[in-house]
Order: C-alpha cells, then sequence, then structure tokens
C-alpha cells in the first residue's frame, strides 16, 4: 500500500458501498471498513480491505472517513452518538457522506462536525449499482473548495463525473434533481413499453431504434434489459427511490417550485411500494402501467 495516500474509513457496504470500497483498494487505499452485515465486512477484507467490529474502531485512524447508507436516519445514526464518527475520529479528519439525504441532514451534519474539527463534504452519487462497479458515478458534491479539491483525487477513484455544485447540501439538492429526472424518465419508458407491446410491436426492436434518437438516454440504456426480460433484481429499490422521491417534492415545496409531473410519479412509486414491490428495482415501474392498463403483472 502507498504510505501517502490517505487512510480510509469506510461505513455502509450496501449495493453501492462495496463495489465503491473495492474500487478504492484497487486504486491503491488503505480501506478499513464497518457495516451492520457480518458477510459484507468479509468480503471486503476478501478484497484487499481491513474489517472493523465498530464504527469507532474504523475512523480511529482514518484520515477520510466516507458513508454510504440509506437515508438520513442512518447517517445521523453512525455520525452522532458516543459510539459514532464525531466522537471517534481525529480532528482535521475529512468526512465525505455519499448517501442520498436531505439537504437539511447534510447542512446539519456539516456545522456540528464543524465544533469537533471535521470537515465535510456531502457527495452523493448517480450511476446505480452497474456505475458504482464500472467506476463511472456521477458524483455532485457540496462543502467548501479546499475540501473538494482534497477529496477529487479519491472520488476519481470512484466516478467520472466529479463537480463541486456550492455549500454544504447542494450535492444533495442536485441528487434530488437527479431522483426526479430519472423517476419520470423510467415511467415514461415503462409507459412507452406497455404501449408497444399492446400494439404487438417487436420491444427489443422498438427500443433499440428509439435509443438511438431523441427519445435515448442512459436510462433507457441502462434499464432496456429489465424491461425486456422483466428483470427487476434491484439496483436501486422503489424504497429507496420512494425516499427520493420524498426528499424532492418535499424540498421543492419548501423553496417554491412546482413540480406537477414529479408529484404524479412520487405518487405511483409510492402506489408500487404499497403495492408489494418496495424490494424490486425502480425500472418495476413497468408493473404500475402494467396493472393500470388493465393486464396482468407479468412475473
Amino acid at each position: 500500500m502507498s504510505n501517502n495516500l490517505p487512510k480510509v474509513a469506510w461505513i455502509g457496504l450496501g449495493i453501492m458501498g462495496s463495489p465503491m470500497s473495492e474500487n478504492l483498494i484497487k486504486a491503491g487505499y488503505d480501506v478499513t471498513g464497518y457495516t451492520l452485515e457480518q458477510d459484507k465486512i468479509a468480503r471486503l477484507a476478501a478484497a484487499g480491505g481491513t474489517g472493523a467490529p465498530s464504527i469507532a474502531d474504523a475512523v480511529r485512524d482514518a484520515d477520510v472517513v466516507i458513508t454510504m447508507v440509506p437515508a438520513s436516519p442512518q447517517v445521523e445514526a453512525v455520525a452522532y452518538g458516543p459510539d459514532g464518527i464525531l466522537e471517534n475520529v481525529r480532528r482535521g479528519t475529512l468526512l465525505i457522506d455519499m448517501s442520498s439525504i436531505t439537504p437539511q441532514t447534510s447542512v446539519d451534519l456539516a456545522k456540528n462536525a464543524a465544533e469537533k474539527g471535521v470537515r465535510v463534504l456531502d457527495a452523493p452519487v448517480s450511476g446505480g449499482e452497474a456505475g458504482a462497479i464500472e467506476a463511472v458515478l456521477s458524483i455532485m458534491v457540496g462543502g467548501e473548495q479546499a475540501d473538494f479539491d482534497a477529496a477529487k483525487p479519491l472520488l476519481e477513484a470512484l466516478g467520472k463525473t466529479i463537480v463541486l455544485c456550492g455549500p454544504h447540501g447542494s450535492g444533495q439538492t442536485v441528487k434530488a434533481a437527479n431522483q426526479l429526472i430519472v423517476a419520470v424518465n423510467i415511467q415514461a419508458c415503462a409507459e412507452a413499453v406497455v404501449f408497444l407491446e399492446k400494439s404487438g410491436v417487436d420491444l427489443g426492436a422498438a427500443l433499440d431504434v428509439l435509443n438511438g434518437g431523441l427519445a435515448g438516454s442512459t436510462v433507457l440504456t441502462r434499464k432496456k434489459d429489465n424491461f425486456l426480460n422483466r428483470d427487476f433484481a434491484p439496483g436501486f429499490r422503489i424504497d429507496l427511490h420512494h425516499k427520493d422521491m420524498g426528499i424532492v417534492t418535499d424540498a421543492a415545496r419548501t423553496v417554491g417550485a412546482a413540480l406537477p409531473v414529479g408529484g404524479v410519479v412520487a405518487q405511483l412509486v409510492a402506489s408500487l411500494r404499497a403495492q408489494g414491490d418496495g424490494g424490486l428495482d425502480h425500472s418495476a415501474l413497468l408493473r404500475s402501467v402494467e396493472r393500470l392498463s388493465g393486464g396482468s403483472v407479468r412475473a
């Protein structure tokens, strides 16, 4: 391991956190990880990282702490309290929260961390599981320029498009906008798929030609096979997109921005979750359109 690279503590080794932390190891970083599932800690160790029995143990010697957990309550749980990050890190440590949470949670975290001499960036990502594995994530960052500059080499091991979007919380605001666009895009694709199938068109051929024109998108490229094969194994779960649609509709309401289509899609996501599909990939919005179109939902 190269001694001049910062020592990293990684908290949260889920669908995104595991491949991301492994990309840091591949880039030569010394990574110590903690997460709730023991098998994920074992996976990190097998990839060349070090497992830790607690958050305190993981962060004690770290130069940089990265958190990648599901939502605001989990960020608060790992950051605060006697066993949390802020009570156990050294002063001067850089805390990079890559979770997707409310902008206000990020602002509060930065303020509380500053009192402990800890610098914070909010750095949520877009690109899903595939983007995490391929290290081509888009990373939207909020915080101070100097901290962003310090973090950039590390972030470049995780993603391809890395942009400082403004002060603390700005990364989360841009991520919320990202989730709005993605959900509306998936919904539009899902409606097109049901329309095409009911019309007796060759779906594979139709999606290929659509994706080559103005209707093409990263969403369609990434989700085309999910639609064709009805494969809804999660890259990004409906439960999490439901959380994100709550963030964007609430934040938009706070600033006085109207989201008429976003509001409808937020309700469609909520309804899909209420029907028991919360654990499926967000491309399962297709199932909601199938139900609304009077068809039985294909397995």
